[in-house]
């Protein structure tokens, strides 16, 4: 029998792996990161930001020459320094729209969407909160271009007609609504890239959506076009950041009633087609 004592060896411990839990806080963190990691967004946020600005300034320096010419286009008669600075409303919410689409249906095309879904199993919270994070990033971006356009828009028409500052009755309330109509148009755009899962289709009915089919409605008879128009989606949106309102159009309150609507049911079916369907 062997001398030496066996001492009893103690048992090896691996370190335990430290537990990661889902969560709403770490998925919003994770497509904030995965927003700004492209190049695409920093170029069509710039874009958006440049649209609304520089139409906003062009169409206010349009109106001061007609003024001191004394050649006014109609189109620009009865204009406010409101109407002018948000003049590029149109084309930022293109802008805006498409980059929206990009955010979801992007990860589709690349096949990124499945190590998402694969981290977070429930589905939903990544919906959720890409239109969270892209919906706050486009409302920043539009409102800070419809204040800059307003406060260089009012310099340029300063002494016409047109002028107009802060404190005038509604000029707060429409470049609010103008930054909240771009921000939920950009959570419409998040939608319908998630519906669709195609960049070009979600492009397609966002573009058709806010710009086609209002065109088309305008063919109509009047009748039919004073009761459906105004609640088309672009037209609901035009009534929140309008500064004057007439029968024909939705008041503030009303359109963005509307406006949510819309927002509603595309997320809806972009959470329905999300939750029920394979990737």
């Amino acid at each position: 029998m062997s001398t030496l004592t066996a001492t009893a060896e103690e048992p090896r411990t691996t370190p335990a792996r430290p537990a990661y839990r889902v969560t709403g806080r770490r998925v919003l963190a994770s497509e904030w990161a995965k927003l700004w990691s492209l190049r695409s967004t920093w170029i069509t946020l710039g874009l958006g930001l440049l649209f609304l600005v520089a139409f906003g300034l062009i169409s206010a320096s349009r109106y001061k020459s007609g003024i001191d010419s004394g050649h006014m286009d109609r189109d620009f008669a009865d204009s406010t320094a409101v109407s002018l600075s948000l003049f590029g409303t149109n084309f930022a919410q293109l802008a805006l729209g498409v980059l929206g689409v990009l955010v979801t249906a992007g990860e589709y095309s690349t096949g990124l969407i499945r190590s998402t879904l694969a981290v977070v199993p429930r589905r939903l919270p990544v919906l959720w909160s890409k239109a969270t994070v892209f919906g706050l990033v486009a409302l920043v971006v539009g409102m800070v271009g419809g204040f800059v356009a307003f406060q260089f828009g009012s310099g340029i028409v300063s002494g016409t007609p047109a002028a107009m500052s802060l404190s005038h009755a509604g000029v707060l309330r429409s470049l609010l609504g103008a930054g909240l109509y771009l921000g939920l148009v950009g959570v419409i755009g998040v939608a319908l890239g998630a519906l669709l899962r195609s960049v070009a289709g979600g492009i397609s009915v966002l573009v058709a959506a806010l710009m086609l089919i209002p065109g088309l409605v305008s063919l109509l008879p009047s009748s039919w076009r004073d009761d459906f128009s105004p609640y088309l989606p672009s037209n609901a949106g035009e009534s929140m950041f309008a500064l004057t309102h007439d029968s024909t159009s939705l008041s503030p309150g009303a359109g963005l009633l509307v406006f949510l609507c819309w927002t509603a049911l595309a997320l809806g079916g972009a959470a329905y087609r999300l939750a029920r369907t394979d990737v």
